[in-house]
C-alpha cells in the first residue's frame, strides 16, 4: 500500500511552521533568546502572534525540533528484535543522526540544515529555560524509544524492563555528549560520526557504525 501523502492545507501549514521556527531560531541567535518576544518573530515572519502560539504552544518549542524523535522511535522498531537493545538503540541514533544531517542519498536530502541545528543545539545548551525543556524531550525521547522497542520492555520481568531502561538512558547520555562536541566543533566532526566514537567508548563494538542493519 502506498503512504498517503500529506494534504494542500497540510503541506501549508507545515511550511508555515517551517518559516516561523526558522524566523524564530535566527532572531533568538543574532539577538538573544530573552530579547526577542513571540510577537516580534510573528511580525518577522509575517504571521500574526496567534498563528505562531497556534503553532508552537509555548516560547520554548520554537527552539525544540520534534523530527529527530520520531526518526530515532522509527528507526527502532524496524529493527531486529533478536539483537540486544543497546545495539538496537544505538543504531538508530546513528542512522537518524545521518538522515538528519545529510541523508543516505536516497534522494530526500537532510531533513534540516546543518547549520539550523547546530543553531537550536547551541541555543539549548545556552539558555536556563531551554535546557530544562530539553531535560523534558529527552525524558519524552527515552519513553518513545522503550514504546518502540515493544517486547524489549513489555517483559513481565522487572529486571528485564529496568536492564532497557538503563541501555537506553546510557545510549542517550552517550548521544548528548557527542551533540555537545558537535556544537563545540561548530559541526567540524559530522554529527553521526561523533555519536558512533561516543557509543563506542561506551559500549565498545557492541553498537554498529551505521544504524543501517541490511
Amino acid at each position: 500500500m502506498s503512504e498517503r501523502q500529506p494534504t494542500l492545507r497540510e503541506r501549508r501549514r507545515s511550511e508555515t511552521r517551517r518559516l516561523i521556527q526558522a524566523h524564530a531560531v535566527r532572531m533568538f541567535t543574532d539577538r538573544g533568546y530573552d530579547a526577542v518576544t513571540v510577537a516580534d518573530v510573528a511580525e518577522a515572519a509575517g504571521v500574526s502572534a496567534m498563528t505562531v502560539y497556534r503553532h508552537f504552544p509555548t516560547k520554548e518549542d520554537l527552539v525544540l525540533i520534534d523530527q529527530p524523535a520520531r526518526l530515532i522511535a522509527e528507526r527502532v522498531a524496524a529493527s531486529s528484535a533478536t539483537l540486544p537493545v543497546v545495539h538496537r538503540v544505538g543504531g538508530a541514533l546513528v542512522d537518524a543522526a545521518t538522515a538528519l544531517t545529510g541523508g543516505y542519498g536516497d534522494g530526500d536530502g537532510p531533513v534540516a540544515s546543518e547549520r539550523f541545528l547546530l543553531d537550536c543545539l547551541r541555543l539549548m545548551v545556552a539558555t536556563p529555560a531551554l535546557r530544562a525543556r530539553h531535560l523534558d524531550s529527552q525524558y519524552a525521547l527515552q519513553q518513545a524509544i522503550a514504546d518502540a522497542l515493544g517486547d524489549g520492555t513489555a517483559d513481565p520481568d522487572p529486571d528485564a524492563a529496568f536492564r532497557a531502561q538503563a541501555a537506553i538512558s546510557a545510549c542517550l547520555a552517550a548521544m548528548h555528549t557527542a551533540l555537545t562536541r558537535w556544537a563545540e566543533e561548530d559541526g567540524r566532526t559530522p554529527l553521526p560520526d561523533l555519536i558512533a566514537r561516543a557509543l563506542t567508548a561506551s559500549f565498545g563494538d557492541a553498537v554498529p557504525a551505521t544504524g543501517r542493519q541490511d
